[in-house]
Formats: structure tokens, C-alpha cells, sequence
């Protein structure tokens, strides 16, 4: 497994990997293609912001990673009331950080600790960027289990998005 920053999310290559990766939020009213519209609105041309993951040659895995800060997601897109209160307490106001916004793993390459591979380089490649705060949201339960081993302090689940919201400090 390596991890590759940089990739262009409307790729023949990348488009070709979203079409087997059976990434869904149907339950929170994304479809698969609304999905992808989301992904590269969200990275918008920056490409570093998507790190994929690859065994040999073949794109397995993608994370999507960006700036944030207790008041906004993304420039322009404000926070709701409980996620804001939340990131006071966990970073204080109008703390920046860098939120990793989603991972994403095929199903049958899971289970091989490539989650705990993936936040060791993610960590450690945030830090050399000069990043200290690492924010992440998280509703599966082999996500929750990964960020609870790697340290990752617990903020709660968020009713308003369904998810629960973890906070680790690179210092």
C-alpha cells in the first residue's frame, strides 16, 4: 500500500475507481454521482487536497483533506450551531485546523490495517506542511475504532450530522 498526494478527481483514472469504489451516503440524501460533484467542488482544482491510496498500480482508497476553522467548513460554507460549539470546546474560537474530510477504502482491501497505515503518513505529511490540529467526522465503526487507537480525542456525535467528531494536536 502507498499513498499518492495529488490527483485529479475528474481523471479517467479516478472516475474509473469511483465508479467500483461503492462509496455511498444514500442515507444522508447524497447519491454516488452527487458524491463525486461534492468531492472535487470541495478540492476545487487543489489537487494535493486528495491523497489516494494504491496497491500496485490501482487506485484502492482516496481521502480528501482541507483548511478549516471553527466558524466555516470551507470558505463560505458555515457551520451549524452544534458543530461550532463543539469545535470551541474541543479547539477553542476561530481556532484553524485542517479537517480530513473523508476516507474512503474498497470494501474487500479492508481489514489489513490500512487505516492505521494511512494516518501515520497522514499525520506525519500534515505536520511537515506545518499543520498542528487535525480535526476528523466519523460515523463507521471501523473509522471510530481507528481514530480512538491512534489517539484521536473524542468531541461526541453530532445529531445534526449524524456523526461523531474527533480532534488530535500534532504538537
Amino acid at each position: 500500500m502507498r499513498f499518492e498526494v495529488g490527483c485529479d478527481p475528474e481523471s479517467e483514472e479516478f472516475k474509473e475507481y469511483w465508479s467500483r469504489n461503492g462509496y455511498s451516503q444514500e442515507y444522508k440524501g447524497y447519491n454516488h454521482d452527487r458524491l463525486l460533484e461534492e468531492l472535487v467542488d470541495v478540492i476545487k482544482g487543489n489537487f494535493p487536497q486528495l491523497i489516494v491510496w494504491r496497491e500496485n498500480t490501482k487506485i484502492v482508497g482516496h481521502a480528501v483533506w482541507h483548511e478549516s476553522n471553527t466558524e466555516e467548513h470551507r470558505k463560505g460554507v458555515p457551520r451549524d450551531k452544534e458543530d461550532k460549539e463543539t469545535l470551541e470546546r474541543l479547539l477553542g474560537k476561530k481556532r484553524g485546523f485542517v479537517e480530513l474530510h473523508e476516507w474512503w477504502l474498497i470494501e474487500k482491501h479492508r481489514g489489513k490495517s490500512y487505516g492505521n497505515k494511512f494516518l501515520d503518513f497522514f499525520e506525519a505529511h500534515m505536520k511537515s506542511k506545518g499543520y498542528v490540529d487535525l480535526v476528523f467526522y466519523a460515523d463507521h465503526p471501523a473509522a471510530l475504532a481507528t481514530f480512538r487507537k491512534h489517539g484521536y480525542k473524542e468531541g461526541g456525535y453530532l445529531k445534526g450530522l449524524k456523526e461523531y467528531v474527533f480532534y488530535l494536536s500534532l504538537k
